[in-house]
């Protein structure tokens, strides 16, 4: 706590003003470009490794980067706060993009990995989003990524997995037919400061550097 108090002190003193004008702005409406689903994990800053402002990225956050899909009914049973956020991004704010970032070493999979069965009720229950992840691993991964810890791997098949989630949303479903919505896959390397993207056509995650961020958006704008 005191850490953050003295950050807002500092902010209050050294930053608002240049923010100042911004914020007023933003207090008249917010029309984001991305919604940004990321991992609860203190040591994951979206906006420090994507070099983002206020207003830019519409943010879920929470533990291990699950969506919860919907039934065939386009309804999701299962838990209404992620599934709202969604929705409202796309069908209010109108993102262009989703992009579901996942990252190494992290406390959520590691725990599906060894099984849930010692978690507390709430968290055992969240967690079950990240099982049919778990089964793939089981499998075979079918990935390029056999170099990296098993709990890795399993972080980045929940990547591709919660993608899978989101489409079973009918907002989601319509926007991308209408082609005004498209989803993507990072993975954010903790121990290497590195942001990597889904490459489907290489099978892997890509570190994402100047060449792969101009491929990126060469995609976006076809």
């Amino acid at each position: 706590m005191k850490k953050l108090l003295k950050g807002i002190v500092d902010f209050r003193e050294k930053l608002q003003p240049a923010y100042r004008e911004t914020f007023a702005r933003l207090a008249l409406g917010q029309s984001p470009d991305a919604l940004l689903i990321a991992c609860s994990d203190s040591r994951v800053v979206p906006n420090l490794f994507a070099s983002t402002d206020p207003g830019d990225v519409f943010v879920i956050r929470n533990v291990g980067n699950l969506i919860p899909p919907c039934g065939e009914d386009g309804i999701n049973i299962f838990d209404k706060s992620e599934a709202a956020a969604v929705e409202y991004a796309v069908d209010q704010l109108k993102v262009k993009d989703i992009v579901v970032c996942g990252h190494s070493e992290c406390g959520a999979h590691m725990a599906v990995l060894r099984g849930t069965q010692e978690l507390s009720g709430n968290l055992r229950s969240w967690l079950r989003h990240a099982e049919p992840s778990l089964f793939k691993l089981h499998a075979g991964t079918g990935l390029d990524c056999a170099d990296l810890a098993p709990h890795n791997q399993l972080s980045q098949l929940n990547v591709l997995q919660q993608l899978e989630h989101l489409r079973t949303y009918p907002s989601v479903r319509r926007a991308m037919e209408n082609g005004r919505l498209q989803l993507h896959g990072w993975w954010f390397d903790i121990a290497n400061a590195e942001v990597h993207a889904w490459e489907p056509p290489l099978n892997r995650f890509v570190i994402i550097d100047r060449e792969e961020a101009e491929a990126i958006l060469q995609r976006i704008d076809h």
